[in-house]
């Protein structure tokens, strides 16, 4: 029996792609990308006040697909107006809240903190991804050779400026020297892996600010990423990245969180923390560095197996 084909729309980041692809793996589709592109004044526009139609996207989608996952707020108008329009039965999800009725989609993955309910909804803790630890474990070696021996590894995973989180000299400065502190006191070594927001003056910065016992990748290598998820004892995210935090927690190792204070409410993501704190995953970085044990979480096969069940 052949696999059924998926379409998945995002904007094109990578917490977006991370949702989407991972959910379509664990549904065990044969998918293609689709990056979303709107019009120029609908760019501008809400869902809820956008209509369905085709003059709305640029997109020209010529491959057959059966289910359509998006996510992210760009995508939304086109999965609606691709299901409605298809000459056969598509089914269309939808990662995240959509801003506009749940009843456009047939199911939509929604986390927790964001509060969204309904007949269609499943919630999951924190964000879906698309790692898994047979691909994380099978990519251990990629860094190994680069780091020394003996010594236990500490990553820093880096997110990228936010509206709610500004990566200024001050922020980093403070990241920073509390990672430094433990890898002098614990005689740790470092991987520093960027995101695709991470600005490049911060990875400039970092190769100045920690001079020895660190391993600075330079740009977006989703290998080096896997490999030093594998060969941590600890792991420190940013706060801004809610995705790079559920992608770590699938490890079942200490994770920190780096905190930046933030310049607006950042209600949904306090919510998103406490949550992760309450199932022991996280802590926040701070002076003291210890080791701790959870159960890994795995929500996207857990919602895979949900959607599976309902579409038989």
């Amino acid at each position: 029996m052949s696999k059924l084909k998926g379409l998945l729309l995002t904007e094109g980041l990578h917490g977006m792609i991370s949702q989407v692809e991972g959910l379509a793996k664990a549904l065990d589709l044969d998918f293609f990308h689709e990056k979303v592109e709107l019009n120029s004044f609908w760019n501008l526009i809400p869902p809820n006040l956008t209509p369905v139609s085709k003059f709305v996207f640029k997109n020209k989608i010529e491959k057959e697909f059966d289910i359509i996952i998006s996510c992210g707020r760009k995508s939304v108008i086109p999965s609606i107006y691709l299901k409605k329009n298809s000459n056969k039965k598509i089914i269309n999800i939808h990662i995240q809240n959509p801003k506009v009725s749940i009843d456009n989609f047939d199911y939509i993955v929604s986390p927790e903190h964001d509060n969204l309910n309904g007949h269609n909804v499943i919630n999951s803790k924190g964000a879906i991804h698309y790692l898994t630890l047979d691909e994380i474990e099978s990519e251990k070696n990629y860094l190994e050779s680069k780091l020394e021996k003996n010594k236990d590894i500490i990553t820093l995973i880096l997110g990228g400026p936010t509206n709610y989180y500004d990566y200024s000299n001050e922020n980093i400065i403070r990241i920073f020297s509390l990672v430094n502190k433990h890898l002098i006191e614990q005689n740790l070594q470092l991987i520093l892996i960027p995101s695709n927001r991470t600005p490049k003056e911060t990875i400039t910065f970092a190769k100045e600010y920690f001079n020895k016992s660190r391993l600075i990748i330079d740009n977006v290598d989703k290998r080096a990423y896997l490999s030093s998820l594998a060969l941590s004892k600890y792991i420190v995210v940013t706060c801004d990245s809610s995705s790079m935090i559920s992608e770590a927690a699938l490890t079942g190792k200490p994770v920190y969180v780096a905190m930046i204070p933030p310049r607006r409410n950042d209600k949904r993501f306090n919510k998103f923390r406490s949550l992760f704190k309450e199932l022991n995953i996280i802590k926040e970085l701070s002076e003291d560095l210890t080791s701790w044990n959870y159960e890994s979480l795995n929500e996207t096969y857990r919602v895979a197996s949900i959607i599976k069940d309902k579409i038989k």
